[in-house]
């Protein structure tokens, strides 16, 4: 039993620590609301899962075999990051009550996780640490487990978001607040180069 609370640890650290997803669901849930973001939560959990098992069943000697491909998904991650953190950095800070701009789907969650380099680590580092031995019966338990941490803990924060627009209802605030977060994030894509 301790190894399944020891997989439930590793899961909620690596989901719940800010990072480009919890990012994105923060300034979601505060842009659209809890509900509209949802779809975001369960696109980026189910992408991790997947990133998850693939890795647990072998991508990590794929990556390993093509090292390449490691330094590929390393730059297109940062890339990504730069790009969400200009268009948080030039967000006039309205909130998109009328709907014109649609919340993120659930394809766009997924896929942010598999362009996303914290999930990349966190896949390899947690099935280096849990299921080395690569037994099919406990990658299947540490993907369950992870599904249901990372849901809530990217649920935490668009319900965080969806909370915090209730307090910032001016623009200026709001422009404030999202630059701050493109500096989290430019933060995050520097940090690659350092990998």
């Amino acid at each position: 039993m301790s190894v399944f609370l020891s997989m439930a640890a590793f899961a909620l650290a690596a989901s719940i620590s800010p990072g480009p997803v919890n990012v994105v669901a923060l300034s979601c849930g505060m842009q659209y609301g809890l509900g509209a973001t949802l779809r975001h939560v369960l696109g980026a959990t189910v992408g991790f899962v997947v990133l998850l098992l693939f890795t647990g069943f072998g991508l990590h000697e794929v990556l390993e075999r093509w090292p390449v491909l490691t330094e590929l998904i390393r730059w297109a991650g940062m890339a990504f990051l730069l790009y969400l953190a200009w268009k948080l950095a030039v967000s006039d800070g309205r909130l998109d009550v009328q709907g014109s701009i649609p919340p993120p789907s659930f394809m766009q969650g997924a896929a942010m996780q598999w362009l996303n380099p914290k999930a990349w680590l966190a896949a390899i580092a947690g099935m280096g640490a849990f299921v080395a031995s690569g037994e099919a019966t406990l990658i299947g338990w540490f993907a369950l487990i992870y599904f249901v941490v990372c849901y809530l803990s990217v649920g935490c924060w668009a319900y965080a978001g969806a909370f915090l627009a209730r307090f910032l209802r001016s623009a200026p605030r709001i422009r404030l607040l999202n630059r701050s977060m493109a500096v989290m994030l430019a933060g995050c894509a520097a940090s690659l180069l350092m990998i």
